[in-house]
């Protein structure tokens, strides 16, 4: 052994046992194929002399197909899967799309749904409105006649206040009365339509000739008093004092008067016995 055996850098490497082995193998089945050969060919063939190379597989090369094998494996694995997510993206975008355009649909067939069921409203409601004025003015208009009636009857008798011997004219402020049930009261009016309760019985004698004062008080003492025991139709009933009185209405039979009651009732028939009156005046 030299003296230099044991530094390392004067060592020659050694080789791995597989790269031995390869090699060995390699070598052997190159030798083999050259005694067949040489076997097989003719008796005066010559020598084979030349010696052919093989290349050197090592294990790091072996390793390295490995890996690079299996990332390709990774890659296209990849790719897949990034194939089927784009896949399940589109269909759900288009799933979404649809759901959308459906929702829209039945968002404008609600719409136009409601859209014609106000105007069906609307169209009802203003029919309604329509009759209803066209049958008002139908009464009013036949209240008019009647009251025009009524007056051409009542001529110009020239009955005074406290007169009680004009033929019918208690029947004629009945019937003038009885044309303004259901119209309105309003404190101040004076007909046609609305009444409060001095003007209304300051109006039906006037259909018959007589003058009576605008307000309940005075009313209350412009005829010849008479008691509530003997009423005759056509008598002025009062509320509250002679003079003093806060409410007249008119006698017409059977225990009964009409009156513009108030803002509640309006022009009504009632009886006595659910309000009796204070006194009564007889002008006719």
């Amino acid at each position: 052994m030299s003296l230099t055996a044991h530094i390392p850098s004067h060592r020659k490497p050694r080789r791995s046992a597989s790269k031995v082995a390869l090699r060995a193998g390699v070598a052997g089945g190159v030798l083999s194929t050259i005694g067949v050969a040489g076997a097989a060919g003719p008796a005066n063939a010559e020598p084979v002399t030349a010696t052919i190379e093989m290349p050197t597989i090592t294990t790091d090369l072996a390793s390295t197909v490995a890996v690079s094998a299996e990332a390709t494996q990774q890659v296209a694995y990849a790719y897949d899967l990034q194939a089927q997510q784009d896949e399940a993206a589109a269909k759900a975008a288009k799933a979404a799309k649809k759901d959308k355009a459906e929702a829209e649909r039945k968002a404008e067939a609600k719409r136009k749904a409601e859209a014609k069921r106000k105007a069906e409203e609307a169209a009802k409601k203003k029919a309604a409105e329509a009759a209803a004025e066209k049958a008002e003015q139908q009464e009013r208009a036949s209240r008019s006649a009647e009251r025009t009636t009524l007056s051409a009857s009542a001529g110009d008798s020239g009955v005074s206040v406290g007169s009680s011997t004009a033929t019918g004219s208690a029947a004629t402020v009945v019937s003038f009365l009885k044309a303004q049930l259901g119209d309105a009261y309003v404190m101040g009016a004076s007909g046609p339509n609305a009444w409060d309760c001095s003007s209304l019985v300051q109006a039906a004698y006037r259909t018959v000739g007589v003058d009576l004062p605008r307000v309940s008080q005075d009313q209350s003492v412009a005829g010849t008093q008479v008691g509530t025991s003997n009423l005759q139709v056509g008598d002025i009933l009062y509320w509250g004092g002679a003079g003093s009185a806060y409410h007249t209405g008119v006698y017409i039979g059977d225990g009964q008067y009409l009156d513009a009651a108030n803002p509640s009732k309006g022009v009504v028939i009632q009886d006595l016995s659910g309000y009796p009156a204070s006194g009564a005046v007889r002008v006719l």
